[in-house]
C-alpha cells in the first residue's frame, strides 16, 4: 500500500486549499516515525525555500535517505542551484519557445510559474512540459528576458504560496490529478501491496498487447495484490507513484519509451523493458555483434557501412542470394528488404542507407514459419509458430497503411525442439533477465536466432492460447517477486 505526504513549512501555508491529513509540516515530517514495510511513500515538498541547507533542501535530502520518493529530488535542487547546470538543456528548447512568443521591440522581462508541468499561459504549454520532465518540481518559477533573443535568466523551485488565483486553481487541479486525490476526505486506502503502471499508447497501430491482454495483466495483478494502472506517453511524471513499470508499447532508443524506462530505473522501479534491454534489442547491429561474440547460432550476417567500397562484391563473397537487408532498428518486419540478385541488392542498400549509416545483410533462410520463444528471467514461458503471409516471405506484410500477418500455432514449451530452446536461451543470456521474444528459424534440426525482441507481442488468444490466464499470472508474479526483493521483503 502506498501513501503520499505533502510537506509545507507551516499549516497555514495550506489555507487556500482543502484540508487533508496528508498535509504535514516539515517539523512533523522530521519527526515522522519510520515504519518497516509501510509501502511506497511519496513526498511532495512544498517548502518555500529550496536553497542549500534550507528546510526545503533538508526535506528532500531526508526523504531520499529514508527511501521515500520525493519531488523535487536533491539532484533537481542541485541542478537548479547553478545556472550553468540547467542552461545547456534549456537552450535547446528556446528556439521553439521563441516561435510562440511575440518579438518585442525593446528589452523585456517576464515571469511565469509551471505547476506540475502546466501553466496558465497557452504559449508556454510545451515549454512548461519540457521543464517539468527535466526538472520535476511541483512549482517552478521561470524568468525570461528578451535582449535580441529570448533567454531564461532564472529558474528555481518554489512553493504554492507564490501563485496567483488562477495559478492556485491550476495547482489544485494538477496536484489532484498527479497525487491521485490525496487530500480528498474519506479516501479509501487500497489493500494492494504494490502499485504498478502499464505504459500503453492508444494511438499505436500495432501494439505489443491488445486491450484484452492488458485487462488480463490487470486482473492477474489484482489477484497477486498489485494495483495496476494504465498510463500513456504524456504521463512520465506519474512514475514516482509506482513500484513497477511494464512497457506495453513498441520501444526504441530515440523514443519516449526509452525515457520512461530510464526514469523508472532511476526512481528504483522494477521495469520491463529495462533501458539496457531496449538499447541492446532495438538495434540489430548490436545484436549481430553480440551473437558473434557469444557464439549464438544465427544466419550468416555482415554489417555494412554507407560509402563502403565494393560492398556488393564483399557481400557476394560470403553470402549467397537471396540476401536480406535490414535497418538496425526496424520492427514488425519494417525496414527489411529481400534482394534476389545484384541489381536488387544495390537498390536495397541505396534505399535503406537513406535511413541509417549502418545496415545488416543476412543470408536468407527459408522456413514456412518462425519460432517465437517467450523468455522471462532466462527461462522459456511460451512458444508460438508464426507462419509466413500467403505468397509472401515474411510473417508480416505491409502494403501502404495496411498490415497483414500470417497464421500461428501456440504450443507448450516442452513440445519445442530442444535446439530451438537452447538457441533462444543462448541469445537472451548476454542481454539480461527481462521479458524477451526470440525469433528462431529451425533448419535440419538446428535453431538459428534471427533477432531478440525486448517487447514481445502478448495478445489475447495468440501467445496465451496454451497457458491462458496462467501466462499473465506468470509474468505478473515475476514483477511481484522483483518488487518484494526491491523492498527487502524477500531475498533475490
Amino acid at each position: 500500500m502506498s501513501q503520499t505526504y505533502i510537506v509545507v513549512d507551516q499549516a497555514k501555508d495550506w489555507s487556500a486549499f482543502l484540508p487533508s491529513d496528508r498535509v504535514i509540516t516539515f517539523t512533523q515530517y522530521l519527526n515522522l516515525a519510520a515504519t518497516k514495510n509501510q509501502g511506497r511513500t511519496r513526498i511532495i515538498n512544498l517548502c518555500k525555500s529550496s536553497k542549500y541547507l534550507s528546510d526545503g533542501y533538508y526535506c528532500s535530502l531526508l526523504a531520499e535517505s529514508r527511501g521515500h520518493h520525493v519531488m523535487p529530488s536533491v539532484r533537481v535542487l542541485n541542478d537548479l542551484s547553478k545556472k550553468d547546470l540547467y542552461e545547456l538543456e534549456i537552450s535547446q528548447w528556446l528556439p521553439l519557445l521563441a516561435k510562440k512568443l511575440a518579438k518585442p521591440e525593446a528589452p523585456v522581462e517576464m515571469k511565469f510559474h509551471c505547476v506540475f508541468g502546466k501553466t496558465i499561459h497557452p504559449e508556454m504549454k510545451e515549454f512548461a512540459r519540457k521543464l517539468f520532465e527535466s526538472f520535476p518540481s511541483p512549482v517552478l518559477e521561470v524568468t525570461l528576458k528578451f535582449r535580441k533573443e529570448w533567454q531564461v535568466t532564472a529558474l528555481f523551485s518554489t512553493s504554492q504560496s507564490k501563485l496567483n488565483d488562477a495559478e492556485e486553481t491550476l495547482f489544485a487541479e494538477s496536484l489532484e490529478a498527479f497525487s491521485n486525490k490525496v487530500w480528498s476526505k474519506g479516501r479509501i486506502q487500497r489493500a494492494a501491496k504494490f502499485d504498478m503502471a502499464i505504459l500503453v499508447n492508444p494511438e499505436e497501430a500495432m501494439p505489443p498487447s491488445d486491450d484484452q491482454a492488458i485487462k488480463k495483466f490487470i486482473q492477474a495483478g489484482k489477484q497477486l495484490g498489485i494495483h495496476v494502472d494504465t498510463i500513456g506517453p504524456k504521463d512520465i511524471m506519474r512514475l514516482p507513484e509506482y513500484d513497477g513499470l511494464f512497457i506495453r508499447e513498441t520501444t526504441n532508443i530515440d523514443h519516449h519509451t526509452y525515457r520512461f524506462a530510464k526514469k523508472a530505473e532511476g526512481l528504483g522501479l522494477v521495469v520491463m523493458d529495462d533501458p539496457q534491454s531496449i538499447m541492446r534489442c532495438t538495434n540489430k547491429v548490436y545484436l549481430a555483434d553480440l551473437f558473434n561474440t557469444h557464439k549464438v547460432p544465427c544466419p550468416k550476417t555482415r554489417i555494412v557501412h554507407k560509402g563502403e567500397d565494393s560492398v556488393e562484391e564483399a557481400l557476394e563473397a560470403v553470402i549467397s542470394y537471396p540476401m536480406v537487408v535490414k535497418i538496425p532498428d526496424g520492427a514488425f518486419s519494417k525496414g527489411v528488404i529481400k534482394a534476389e540478385n545484384r541489381e536488387a541488392l544495390t537498390e536495397s542498400l541505396n534505399t535503406l542507407f537513406k535511413k541509417s549509416s549502418l545496415l545488416l545483410v543476412q543470408e536468407y533462410l527459408y522456413t514456412e514459419f518462425d519460432w517465437r520463444i517467450g523468455v522471462l528471467n532466462n527461462k522459456p514461458i511460451f512458444a508460438c509458430r508464426y507462419y509466413m503471409v500467403k505468397n509472401h516471405w515474411q510473417i508480416y506484410q505491409h502494403t501502404g497503411s495496411k498490415s497483414q500477418s500470417g497464421g500461428f500455432d501456440t504450443l507448450p514449451t516442452f513440445e519445442v525442439p530442444r535446439r530451438v530452446l537452447q538457441a533462444a536461451i543462448a541469445a537472451t543470456k548476454p542481454i539480461g533477465d527481462g521479458l524477451y521474444g526470440v525469433d528462431v528459424k529451425e533448419i535440419n534440426g538446428r535453431g538459428y536466432v534471427i533477432e531478440v525482441n525486448d517487447n514481445p507481442s502478448i495478445d489475447r488468444g495468440v501467445e496465451d492460447k496454451y497457458l491462458g490466464d496462467e501466462l499473465y499470472m506468470h509474468i505478473m508474479s515475476e514483477f511481484l517477486r522483483r518488487m518484494q526483493v526491491k523492498r527487502g521483503d524477500i531475498h533475490a
